[in-house]
């Protein structure tokens, strides 16, 4: 990878309730929480910052939700409203003189050539606001590793650059589950191994992790700490190799001929 190629990750703010912000203002300065009614079973899809800073966050349970933020709003998600938001941002960067490689409905990586990657962001960050409305956070990485973490770093609506000088500046002691494809399962097992923070497992010994994870997986998760990333961005569209869809029963369902339909 030469010198000036640069990776930058743009991720819309709480993307399902800044949408629907935009749709009604008197939601602004509110806690919103998207992903249905309180009473109802199922889980938080969105969160506002002023939800969030109740401890409210995606993947909570909604009747949690409601107890840490009783005067929140809770709204349903609308699908439709979000995909086409999505698109206009999506079209709103490939604008951009960037390799776009959409990774989700909020979020995508974009490769350029620049001596001066934040000039590239505030673009981006214009770009979307002018088109859409919307705020995004952007990370300027020298692979995707660094960008989609230094994202994280530059929310909400800001910019954060990590490079390979400041890697473990700003990572270092941060505990594993930080890395972007480590989860609370894998950190704990590394725990087991006395491997707590990003250095460590950048300099852990690779065959205790071979052993413990296996000989691909072992030495990715070494390369992972160490901020190291060969995948490339690429603007070839995504095919899925499948569909799901949920739904969360709002009583249990005790007949088998039932659960069976």
């Amino acid at each position: 990878m030469d010198a000036t190629r640069t990776i930058v990750h743009g991720d819309l703010d709480s993307f399902y309730a800044s949408v629907e912000v935009l749709d009604d203002p008197s939601l602004r300065g509110r806690p919103v929480i998207v992903g249905g009614r309180p009473g109802e079973r199922g889980v938080v899809s969105a969160a506002s910052y002023e939800a969030r800073a109740f401890g409210v966050h995606s993947g909570l349970p909604l009747r949690t939700a409601a107890r840490r933020c009783p005067d929140a709003v809770f709204l349903p998600v609308d699908m439709g409203v979000y995909e086409a938001a999505s698109a206009e941002v999506m079209a709103a960067l490939r604008e951009l003189d960037a390799v776009v490689e959409v990774f989700g409905w909020d979020e995508a990586f974009l490769g350029i050539d620049t001596d001066d990657p934040e000039s590239f962001a505030e673009q981006v960050h214009d770009r979307v606001r002018a088109r859409t409305r919307l705020e995004c956070s952007v990370g300027i990485g020298q692979n995707k590793l660094q960008a989609k973490l230094a994202t994280g770093f530059g929310k909400p609506a800001g910019t954060f650059r990590i490079t390979d000088e400041t890697w473990f500046d700003v990572l270092g002691d941060r505990p594993t589950n930080a890395l972007w494809g480590i989860g609370t399962k894998t950190a704990r097992r590394l725990a087991g191994l006395g491997v707590n923070t990003v250095a460590e497992l950048a300099t852990a010994d690779r065959n205790a992790l071979a052993e413990e994870f296996g000989a691909n997986t072992g030495p990715w998760l070494r390369r992972l700490a160490a901020g190291l990333d060969r995948t490339q961005v690429t603007d070839v569209p995504y095919v899925a190799r499948s569909r799901s869809r949920e739904v969360t029963f709002q009583q249990n369902l005790e007949d088998w001929a039932e659960v069976q339909r």
